[in-house]
C-alpha cells in the first residue's frame, strides 16, 4: 500500500476521483472495494483510522441473525446466511466456523409468543423453549442451504449437555446446537479490502485521518487531522457511509432529517482458562429477561469474550463503557453459568461502540427489537449542492458486501456505467491461495517453514494471522531475526513491515487495529515502548513524537478499554 503522505500529495496536485466516500468502516470500505472492482475510482476519507469506529467493536460474529426470524425479517436472515457462507470462503483466513449452543430452560415455553412475533403481531423478542427454537433452526437451516459448508442444527438433551459443559446451569433442560461463524480480526479484513481495491484500481485512494467537513457550492472541505491542514474536492457523487455518524455528515452536506438511532454495545475479554476449557470451542448464546442477546465465546485457551449491552444513544461518539454495563453483563451470565466467578479484575480488555441502526420512533421500546436491516437512500442534487448523495442506513458486519453492492449499483446507475463483475466470488487479502481445510493449512505452514528457515510453529502463527500474506512476514523475519524483550508473539520485523506497508499513521493503529496486541492483553508499558521504537524508525518519528504516541495509547487504553498499563 502507498504511504498516506503520497496519497495526500496526489490529491493536492492532481484531479481527485469524482466519487467521494465518507466513512472508512466496513460498509464504506466495502463500497470502495466494489467500485474499484468495476474499474471506477473513488476517494474514501475517514476521520480516524480505518475500522476505528463501530467496525472495531462488533460481537466478532459473522451470523445469519437467528433472532431476526422472531421480528419477521426473513429476507434479512436469508441474505445474512448467504453472506456468512460467502465470507467463510472469501475470507477463510479470518472467518471460521463457530459451533453455537443455546441453553434452554423449557421445552414449550414461549411458543405462542414466538408465533405472534413471527407473524409480526408482536415486535419484542422473548425467551423460548426447545420446541420453538428447534422450529426456528429448521427455517435457519433451510435459508442457509446455499453454499452451506457447516452441519445443520441438532437438539441435545440435558444429560449430554451437562457432561460436555459442566459449567452450565442445572436448570438447563436442553441445548440447541447450530453453526454460525466468527471473525478473528475484523479490522484486518477492512484493511485488506482497502489494499485489494487500490491494487485493482490504482486511481482509487483511501486516506485515514482525513475528515469530511462542510460543503459549499459543491466543494467539500477535507480536514487533515494529523497536520491541521485543509483542502477541498468537488465530487460528482458522495456516498455517506459514516455509520453512526450519518446524520452528522448529512448535516454538513446540507441535507436535513434524521436517519439513524444507535444503540451502544459493550463486550469484555475475560481471562478465564477454566471456562474456556469447559466451553470446548462452543459459544453460548442466550436471551436475557430484558430481551437482549448475550454470548460467551472462547477466544483461546485462556480467554473468553462476553457481552453484550444494547443501550439507546443519540451520540455516535458515546463509545465509553460504564461500570454499570460490566455489572449487567456479569449479572446476566450468572444464571447460565452460575459456578463461574465473574470478577472485574479478570477483565483484559473492554470494547464499546455505537451500532448504526435505522431511526425508530418511541413505539419500539426494546433496543433488541430495532431492525438490523439496511438500505441505501438517495438525495438528488439541488442548487448549492450539485452532486448526488447516496446514504447507507443501518447494516451489520455480516451483510457488508450485499449493502456495498447495492450502494455501488446506485452509483454506477447514476454514472451510466455498467457493472463489470460481482464481488461475490472475490477472495479477500490473505484468503487468496490459502487452503480452506485445517490439514491443508498445516501443510502450507510447514512448506513456508522449509522455505524460510523459520520454525513451523511460528509459521503456523503467522498463517493464522495473515493467511497467504504470511509469506511476506516470514521473509521479513528471515532477514531480521531480532526478538522483542517484553512483547511476546510479535517480532520487530513483523511490526516494521506493518508500519511500512499498511498505512499506519499513529501508534494506536498498530496496537489496536493492525494487530490484536491490546485485545490479547499484551500491552504492558515496556511492550508499547518496544513497538513505538520500531514504528518511529519505520515512520520517521523523532523521540518527542514517539513518546507522545506512547502516552496517547496509554491514555486511550485506560480511558476507553479499561486497561491499566504498567
Amino acid at each position: 500500500m502507498r504511504m498516506r503522505a503520497e496519497l495526500l500529495e496526489s490529491l493536492r496536485t492532481g484531479p481527485a476521483p469524482g466519487i467521494l466516500i465518507v466513512g472508512g468502516g466496513i460498509n464504506g470500505v466495502g463500497t470502495f472495494r466494489d467500485l474499484a472492482a468495476q474499474g471506477v475510482p473513488s476517494l474514501l476519507v475517514e476521520a480516524g483510522d480505518f475500522a476505528s469506529g463501530t467496525s472495531a467493536a462488533p460481537s466478532r460474529l459473522i451470523h445469519g441473525g437467528l433472532r431476526y426470524l422472531e421480528t419477521g425479517e426473513a429476507a434479512l436472515v436469508r441474505e445474512s446466511l448467504l453472506e456468512r457462507n460467502l465470507l467463510l470462503r472469501n475470507a477463510r483466513h479470518v472467518v471460521h466456523p463457530q459451533p453455537v449452543w443455546i441453553p434452554l430452560r423449557s421445552w414449550f415455553g414461549g411458543s405462542l409468543a414466538a408465533a405472534a412475533r413471527l407473524a409480526r403481531l408482536k415486535k419484542t423478542p422473548g425467551r423460548k423453549g426447545a420446541v420453538p427454537v428447534a422450529i426456528g433452526l429448521m427455517v435457519y437451516d433451510l435459508f442457509g442451504r446455499e453454499l452451506r459448508s457447516m452441519p445443520t442444527h441438532r437438539m441435545i438433551g440435558a444429560a449430554e449437555a451437562h457432561r460436555a459443559v459442566p459449567a452450565l446451569s442445572p436448570g438447563v433442560k436442553a441445548v440447541a446446537e447450530f453453526h454460525d461463524a466468527r471473525i478473528s480480526h475484523p479490522e484486518r479484513l477492512v484493511l485488506e479490502l482497502v489494499a485489494d481495491a487500490e491494487a485493482d484500481c490504482p486511481d482509487a485512494m483511501a486516506i485515514p485521518y482525513l475528515a469530511a467537513g462542510m460543503q459549499r457550492d459543491g466543494h467539500v472541505t477535507l480536514h487533515d487531522r494529523l497536520t491541521g491542514q485543509s483542502l477541498s474536492v468537488a465530487p460528482r457523487v458522495v456516498v455517506n457511509a459514516s455509520g453512526a455518524w450519518v446524520d452528522r455528515v448529512q448535516g454538513d452536506l446540507g441535507i436535513p432529517g434524521r436517519l439513524m438511532g444507535g444503540t451502544r454495545g459493550t463486550h469484555l475479554v475475560m481471562r478465564n482458562p477454566a471456562l474456556s476449557r469447559d466451553l470446548g470451542g462452543r459459544m453460548l448464546y442466550f436471551e436475557t429477561s430484558d430481551h437482549r442477546a448475550c454470548l460467551a465465546l472462547p477466544l483461546d485457551a485462556a480467554h473468553v469474550y462476553v457481552g453484550t449491552t444494547d443501550i439507546r444513544t443519540d451520540d455516535p461518539d458515546d463509545r465509553r463503557y460504564t461500570e454499570a454495563e460490566i455489572d449487567y453483563i456479569f449479572d446476566v451470565l450468572r444464571p447460565v453459568l452460575p459456578d463461574v466467578d465473574w470478577r472485574p479484575e479478570d477483565i483484559v480488555f473492554v470494547m464499546a461502540g455505537v451500532r448504526p441502526l435505522p431511526f425508530q420512533d418511541a413505539g419500539v421500546k426494546a433496543a433488541g427489537a430495532i431492525s438490523r436491516d439496511h438500505r441505501v437512500d438517495g438525495f438528488p442534487a439541488v442548487a448549492g449542492r450539485p452532486f448526488e448523495t447516496f446514504t447507507l442506513v443501518g447494516g451489520k458486519w455480516t451483510t457488508y458486501r450485499a449493502l456495498a453492492e447495492q450502494a455501488a449499483d446506485r452509483v454506477l446507475a447514476h454514472l451510466g456505467t455498467p457493472r463489470q463483475r460481482s464481488t461475490r466470488a472475490l477472495a479477500i487479502g490473505g484468503a487468496r491461495d490459502f487452503p480452506q481445510d485445517p490439514s491443508g493449512r498445516r501443510d502450507w505452514a510447514r512448506a513456508l517453514a522449509a522455505r524460510t528457515g523459520l520454525g513451523p510453529d511460528r509459521c503456523a502463527e503467522l498463517a493464522g494471522r495473515y493467511g497467504s500474506h504470511a509469506c511476506a512476514f516470514a521473509e521479513a523475519e528471515r532477514g531480521d531475526p531480532r526478538a522483542f524483550g517484553a512483547l511476546k508473539g510479535y517480532t520487530p520485523a513483523e511490526i516494521g513491515l506493518i508500519c511500512r506497508s499498511e498505512r499506519v499513521s499513529r501508534l494506536e493503529d498498530v496496537v489496536l487495529r493492525r494487530t490484536l496486541m491490546a485485545f490479547e492483553g499484551r500491552t504492558g508499558r515496556a511492550a508499547l515502548e518496544e513497538v513505538a521504537e520500531i514504528a518511529a524508525v519505520a515512520l520517521g518519528w523523532d523521540n518527542v513524537r514517539r513518546d507522545r504516541e506512547v502516552a496517547n495509547v496509554v491514555a486511550l487504553l485506560q480511558d476507553e478499554h479499561r486497561v491499566a498499563v504498567t
